[in-house]
């Protein structure tokens, strides 16, 4: 195979550019990148095509330099990037400083500190792709090596964002959860497949348009290389996922309880009242639903009745309520007390989120967790799920020690204990047949290689509770749901997504929303699902595709370092 001449390239590296048009280039990809994500309701599924060439203005300016007459290029190349990473981090989770100031009870300047702090840490992996591209093309004197790099390294540093900051926040492959052709990589490479595809179009965008000298005439033939890529856009947000039909039913429960007032329910008939409204919403197998995600004009169906296809007349395999402030506590009697007659008043086996608790010699004494609690039909606890991935600064606080100055910040934040073991829980419903659900929670579903698991051990539906009240009218519950819709899509699973104030939804394998309810409502989702066994490569195998582009990665630096500097 014969390699590419350098020298169109390397000429194509020394342009002669004025010193801010890179920082102006950088700055415009933050803009770029901001908009194939949702940025304060849904996102419309249009809006991924920003995400096809976001990069090219940054990879333009970290390419593109003339380093010649710089001191410290390498350095340059670096900061161009990490600007552009800190920017797009701001932009794209500012609802951090909404929760911080709102239900956080901080300061306006405190809590711009804290998302100012979280852009500066997060954004270094843009600022280690910058650096990373300039170094090949430095060493080998090739912009094309670099750019034929960029996809590999975008990827490894997505999973190190996972692996070791754990925040791994709308990777760019969310972009195109709406894409059925380009999804259905998803369950083979995970999300990190469509971010690699990405990348490599606005890598190769830059290597056809920018970084060449063709003739007019031979750039316009150029652009018809284009027409094959956008055409698969446009068919992948055409087209319709295969027919899957419900076979199943739960009620899911949207209590929209306010996350400011975590009361304990202890004034007159307070607790019964509650109650009441929990047995009411939970046999509400009929209502109005939307056939979509809420805000976004899908249509609005009425009555759907939960009932199975066979058995229109058995109650609902499930009832699901939500993580959320109410105060279930698994040791308290009035709690068993009360899941032991709705359970048996509704005839269907209950997820139910609160806090659980057991004694641990080790500690001394008795620790909490956020769980997930299940009942049987006969309201029997036959189970218990330990959230495992605790959200930083919500549910404990790292480095407690080193922190341990700042009591009037960390004295706000709870001390649960995270769980050790991931679980399957196998349920009877009123027909008589059993089924495995793996249930997780909050949090816990942007780490796909977290969440695969479940689907592994053998669950044929996943179940997500999670409490999105935190986040308000903000970008986070529809950034939240589409990474959500990401993990039904990689297993292959229906998911049922239920949430204290929305987005209460019935996700289908495919990644689409099928039933949904309005946010910000007391109210309960007849939702219709079915059970699904297969596995696929992604579920079985997580993130091969992602750390091997890690060791290629890895393998690349190496070899240029090896390499003469080039001039």
């Amino acid at each position: 195979m014969q390699v590419p001449s350098a020298q169109p390239a390397a000429r194509a590296a020394s342009v002669n550019t004025r010193g801010w048009q890179p920082w102006a280039a950088a700055s415009l990809s933050v803009g770029l990148l901001e908009l194939p994500f949702p940025i304060a309701g849904p996102m419309p599924p249009w809006r991924s095509i920003f995400a096809w060439f976001g990069l090219v203005p940054l990879l333009w300016a970290v390419l593109s330099v003339d380093r010649s007459n710089q001191r410290h290029p390498l350095r340059r190349a670096f900061f161009l990037a990490y600007l552009c990473g800190v920017l797009w981090y701001i932009g794209n989770c500012y609802w951090i400083y909404d929760t911080m100031l709102l239900y956080g009870d901080l300061p306006p300047a405190v809590s711009a500190l804290i998302l100012l702090l979280f852009s500066l840490v997060l954004g270094g992996y843009f600022g280690l792709f910058g650096l990373g591209l300039a170094f090949v093309q430095q060493r080998t004197g090739s912009t094309r090596w670099a750019l034929a790099f960029a996809p590999f390294l975008w990827t490894a540093l997505e999973l190190a964002g996972a692996r070791i900051t754990s925040v791994p926040w709308d990777q760019l492959g969310y972009s195109q959860v709406d894409n059925g052709l380009l999804d259905q990589l998803v369950p083979w490479t995970g999300a990190y497949g469509i971010s690699f595809f990405l990348v490599l179009f606005n890598a190769q965008i830059v290597n056809r348009f920018i970084c060449t000298d063709a003739t007019r005439r031979q750039l316009l033939l150029r652009f018809l290389w284009l027409a094959p890529v956008l055409l698969l856009l446009v068919l992948g947000l055409l087209s319709t996922p295969p027919s899957t039909p419900p076979t199943a039913t739960a009620v899911l429960i949207q209590p929209n309880l306010d996350v400011g007032n975590t009361g304990y329910w202890t004034g007159p008939g307070e607790w019964d009242a509650h109650m009441a409204q929990f047995t009411q919403l939970a046999g509400e197998d009929c209502g109005p639903y939307i056939a979509g995600i809420p805000q976004t004009n899908a249509q609005t169906f009425d009555p759907l009745c939960a009932q199975r296809p066979a058995h229109p007349d058995l109650p609902p395999d499930l009832i699901v309520w939500p993580e959320s402030p109410a105060p279930f506590f698994e040791q308290d009697p009035r709690f068993e007390r009360s899941m032991t007659q709705i359970a048996r008043t509704v005839d269907a086996p209950l997820v139910v989120n609160g806090v659980g608790a057991e004694y641990s010699p080790a500690d001394g004494g008795w620790i909490d967790h956020v769980s997930a609690m299940i009942y049987n039909t006969q309201g029997e606890e036959v189970g218990r799920y330990d959230k495992m991935h605790l959200v930083p600064w919500g549910e404990y606080v790292p480095f407690s020690k080193v922190f341990f100055f700042a009591r009037k910040l960390t004295g706000k934040v709870s001390a649960f204990t995270p769980g050790a073991h991931r679980r399957i829980f196998t349920l009877q419903s009123a027909d008589g047949q059993t089924h495995r659900y793996g249930v997780f929670i909050c949090y816990e579903a942007v780490f796909a290689d977290e969440v695969r698991q479940f689907a592994k051990l053998g669950a044929q539906v996943l179940v997500n509770a999670s409490d999105d009240g935190w986040y308000g009218d903000t970008s986070a519950p529809w950034q939240h749901l589409n990474m959500t819709r990401m993990r039904a899509i990689e297993n292959r699973r229906w998911l049922l997504r239920d949430t204290n104030n929305g987005v209460t939804a019935a996700i289908d394998p495919y990644g689409r929303v099928r039933q949904s309810i309005p946010r910000h409502q007391v109210d309960a989702l007849p939702a219709q699902f079915a059970f699904r066994s297969d596995i696929t490569f992604y579920t079985a195998h997580g993130d091969v595709f992602a750390w091997l582009c890690v060791i290629l990665s890895i393998c690349v630096v190496f070899w240029s370092l090896n390499r003469p500097a080039s001039s």
